[in-house]
């Protein structure tokens, strides 16, 4: 029986991961859950999975939550030592790190200090910190296993191979919903648009952020800390068809490849179950159906936000957390309508054009590099409105 901590359960990564813990009673456990607003559905969770922590991201949501969850047998707290508090709870053997955005880091560095294993879903702590969370995994002797579908699928591939044998890893992008939208119709597509994703269903930052091509910046960034690779042998191949998840190519010409349909469950499973497979309910592959699986390189002029994440990992130091932090800022606004798709890339490049690089030495040095993002992105974007 494996103890299961998951921060961030009501998330798309959250619901799924528990999903496959109800499919498996008898291997999984839950020992703590972690949520931000959605309290109707932490609630739920809460009376069905029953954990011993029960933590909200804001304090004030306490009450509410309490009375939500009167006469279940739980500890109900919040804020950040409330995830704190759910992370590096004593029974627990695997965190799944889910919060989206930069608010998992102090919860998540606190579960690999407390030695817990981490089934990671949070791309951004690596993009932000990656130095120092692979350092503390080090340090701790714990296990990093990723969840997001190209990097489960690079690890797969890696899997009985020496890393010194790699030539290049190769991360598909499905392109997102604006693929083939002419790129001087992209000032004008709005919110709805951005958030039609044609192979997957996933959260709305996620989901702007794959519509940019952000999303697969920040996986470059996050696979050059997993695997020790530097960003130059990390290649992005448009894949539309979202089937072939992410390859390897080896010295010898090899490439490894992992392939399944487009449903987080298998990664999330894989890594929960590791190094045994388990039953997900994901639909089989039928390659006999499939017309073709097409490749080719992305644009950079019409996606520039996976240039400038290119562009952040160059610079190095602090500018991949202030990147990461203007980008957080610009899809917030752009989702409230506060600026155009466009702006999004303009908001993180002129964040960034004003940002003197520095090196990070700690978990709060990080956070202030975060704050400095913010608050610069929120300044151009105002700008940008008047």
């Amino acid at each position: 029986m494996k103890n299961i901590t998951i921060l961030g359960s009501t998330g798309s990564i959250g619901v799924s991961t528990l999903d496959i813990v109800s499919s498996h009673p008898d291997r999984f456990r839950i020992i703590a859950l972690t949520a931000g607003k959605n309290l109707e559905l932490f609630a739920a969770q809460i009376r069905k999975f029953t954990p011993r922590i029960a933590a909200v991201a804001s304090p004030e949501d306490i009450p509410r939550l309490t009375e939500l969850c009167h006469g279940i047998d739980v500890t109900i707290t919040g804020g950040v030592e409330g995830l704190t508090a759910a992370a590096t709870a004593d029974e627990a053997d695997m965190v799944v790190a889910a919060i989206v955005g930069a608010a998992g880091l102090v919860p998540t560095a606190a579960a690999i200090r407390a030695g817990k294993d981490i089934a990671l879903a949070n791309k951004e702590i690596l993009v932000t910190a990656g130095h120092l969370f692979m350092d503390l995994v080090a340090r701790f002797g714990v296990r990093l296993f990723p969840v997001d579908s190209e990097h489960s699928a690079v690890f797969q591939s890696m899997e009985g191979h020496r890393s010194e044998d790699i030539h290049q890893i190769i991360l598909t992008a499905s392109g997102g919903p604006f693929l083939n939208t002419p790129a001087d119709r992209l000032s004008t597509v709005t919110v709805a648009d951005a958030l039609n994703h044609p192979n997957w269903a996933m959260g709305k930052k996620i989901s702007i952020d794959s519509a940019t091509m952000m999303n697969k910046g920040l996986e470059v960034i996050e696979a050059h800390w997993l695997f020790n690779t530097p960003v130059e042998k990390i290649q992005v191949n448009i894949h539309p068809q979202s089937i072939i998840h992410s390859m390897v190519e080896y010295i010898d010409g090899s490439v490894m490849a992992q392939l399944g349909s487009p449903d987080m469950k298998a990664p999330i499973a894989y890594a929960l179950a590791y190094p045994e497979r388990i039953t997900t309910g994901v639909k089989p592959l039928d390659l006999t159906t499939m017309s073709g699986l097409t490749f080719h390189n992305p644009d950079f002029t019409k996606f520039p936000c996976l240039q400038l994440a290119y562009r952040a990992m160059a610079a190095g130091e602090s500018m991949p957390a202030v990147m990461n932090a203007a980008n957080e800022i610009a899809v917030a606004e752009f989702l409230v309508g506060g600026c155009s798709f466009t702006n999004i890339a303009e908001i993180i490049e002129r964040t960034m054009d004003a940002h003197v690089s520095h090196d990070l030495r700690s978990i709060d040095e990080v956070l202030a590099a975060d704050r400095w993002g913010r608050e610069t992105a929120r300044q151009i974007s105002r700008e940008m409105v008047h």
